[in-house]
């Protein structure tokens, strides 16, 4: 299995677990900086990451990052509507 490394060094496997690359980036942007990070710190980070893709690669993520967006947006709008059918 092919890996890819963070700007730190911290290798990722590449095998489609887009939430292992999210918990990376929390690790590497996030924790190590004890939260004192900005929006372009992370976007840095992720672009360093999907650099190292090829495109095969970059569809499986996209498609995994699409699908679970997917499903918190749906998750989110039920949520909302509970929320809206409780109060009557």
């Amino acid at each position: 299995m092919r890996t890819i490394k963070t700007t730190s060094g911290e290798s990722i496997a590449l095998d489609g677990d887009l939430l292992a690359v999210m918990e990376t980036l929390y690790k590497e942007v996030t924790a190590k900086r004890e939260f004192e990070r900005s929006f372009e710190d992370m976007v840095k980070e992720i672009h360093h990451l999907i650099e190292q893709m090829d495109d095969a690669e970059r569809r499986t993520y996209l498609a995994e990052s699409l699908f679970l967006n997917t499903v918190k947006y749906e998750n989110d709008k039920l949520e909302a509507y509970m929320k809206k059918l409780a109060k009557k």
